[in-house]
């Protein structure tokens, strides 16, 4: 069973295997990430009464009045408060969908962000919401048409709480039994499923299913997190959402949904509603302001003098150049030593480069913001740890090293690249000290004077090299930023 930050697992122990059910499908992402704790959400109320006949029993829903104009169906992704969305999936794309077949009108929405950035952790969450019309067939009503949907489904979910199927070699699955959900709609229930399938796919969810006259309506909330160091492709270190988390949050989703739908069919009794006309997914963040250009500076900053003598020495006869940009609380200067065309002899040319990026991060009062840094490094980090040994056909990286000793934290990591105009290898050294965030990179090769610099005869820096440059030169940044030039 997967493991849940600040919260108990659901069974303490290896989940019971369950049987997938055989319903409607869900489009499920292809993440397997985990959740931290989830801030408690209602639980929804009883949905608002809508028309019956004296009988007690519902109308058949009539096709909209032609004079009046067709009846748009309810706006489903319209019906959960902001405050909820932003709670369970912050900032979040947001896709709605509409369309009509012989049986149903169908209205669906889903709330989607698979990449949040929390500390060392990649969060992803996920809401989707289906609510379906049921057409009348023959003598039977609407009404007892979703009434036969919603026991099917309700079947389906008592039998997969039970079901033991054969397990394929590295696949766990877990279903929770069905929790009735008293005083919404006419019926609801809540279910959870966790699974993990070989070395990949490690996912959790929780689906609730109600009925309201002749609509259905599912929801189904995912939410997962994984380490930001963690392989590329694999589950490890996932964490995902448990049981009781999973059944709390779809309850109160489903509530919200019910009273939304009832409150439309309150204002449109006994209509058979017209599919909505969509526009394209929009994201609810607002659109980013123009990605601000970097300024040449006048001259090379005094930190980036103090590794000078190094950088010199491994890139003689260099262009230097120094750049400055801001983004957001980030203030980043870049300064270069290049030198494209070092004889080394016989016709052959070497090309090194050297680039130091300092990011110093502040808060709004503008004072160093030690956490931002910590979480810009933290995310650095675990995207070179994801692309260990991963090696396409142009580019190959090492495995991490952590480095001690230097700053608060550090790493290296070398890259065989072969793309491009000009193929490299090269080593980068990220170190992170109180509110900065520094990387150097050196990267080299050689060719002959009659090859082009992306032959496949290129030579690449080796990355014993590069190792050795990289470290040489951010030991004396270092020290100059401590006021120990030269050491």
């Amino acid at each position: 069973m997967p493991s849940s930050v600040g919260l108990d697992v659901a069974t303490g122990g290896t989940p019971t295997p369950g049987r997938p059910k055989a319903r409607r499908p869900w489009v499920m992402p292809a993440v397997a990430a985990g959740v931290a704790v989830l801030l408690a959400g209602g639980a929804g109320g009883a949905y608002l009464v809508y028309g019956r006949t004296s009988a007690g029993q519902e109308p058949a829903a009539r096709p909209s009045d032609q004079n009046a104009g067709p009846v748009p169906g309810p706006d489903v992704c319209a019906m959960l408060p902001k405050e909820t969305v932003d709670r369970l999936v912050p900032q979040a794309k947001i896709t709605g969908s509409s369309r009509a077949n012989d049986y149903t009108i169908n209205f669906g929405c889903t709330w989607v962000n698979l990449r949040i950035s929390y500390g060392d952790y990649w969060r992803s969450r996920q809401i989707e919401i289906k609510v379906e019309q049921h057409r009348g067939d023959g003598a039977k009503t609407g009404r007892s048409m979703a009434q036969n949907s919603f026991e099917i489904d309700h079947g389906g979910a008592k039998l997969a709480e039970t079901a033991k199927p054969t397990p394929k070699k590295g696949d766990k699955e877990y279903t929770s039994k069905v929790r009735e959900i008293q005083g919404i709609g006419d019926g609801a229930f809540a279910q959870y499923v966790w699974r993990r399938s070989g070395t990949v796919l490690w996912y959790s969810y929780g689906q609730a299913q109600a009925r309201v006259g002749d609509m259905t309506i599912e929801v189904r909330y995912q939410a997962d997190q994984q380490r930001k160091d963690a392989a590329i492709l694999t589950n490890k270190t996932v964490q995902s959402i448990t049981e009781e988390n999973a059944i709390r949050e779809v309850t109160g989703l489903v509530g919200q949904i019910a009273k939304g739908v009832a409150a439309w069919k309150a204002k449109h009794p006994d209509v058979l509603a017209e599919p909505l006309t969509i526009p394209s997914a929009t994201p609810t963040l607002p659109s980013a302001g123009p990605t601000p250009s970097p300024t040449r500076l006048a001259a090379m900053p005094a930190d980036c003098l103090a590794a000078g003598k190094a950088a010199s020495a491994l890139v003689p006869g260099a262009e230097t150049r120094a750049m400055g940009s801001t983004t957001g609380s980030d203030a980043q200067t870049e300064c270069r030593w290049l030198n494209r065309k070092i004889d080394a002899g016989g016709g052959v040319t070497k090309i090194r480069s050297l680039l130091i990026t300092t990011h110093r991060f502040t808060n709004r009062a503008g004072a160093p913001d030690d956490g931002a840094a910590r979480t810009f490094y933290a995310a650095r980090r675990g995207s070179g740890k994801s692309m260990e040994d991963f090696s396409p056909n142009d580019a190959d990286w090492d495995k991490l090293a952590d480095i001690k000793g230097l700053g608060d934290a550090a790493y290296s990591q070398y890259l065989a690249y072969r793309r491009g105009v000009v193929f490299a290898g090269s080593t980068t050294v990220m170190i992170r000290k109180g509110a900065l965030v520094v990387a150097v990179d050196y990267a080299g090769q050689q060719h002959r004077e009659d090859e082009p610099t992306n032959s496949p005869k290129v030579r690449l820096m080796p990355g014993k090299e590069a190792l050795a440059g990289a470290l040489a030169v951010a030991r004396a940044y270092m020290a100059g930023l401590e006021g120990k030039p030269g050491s």
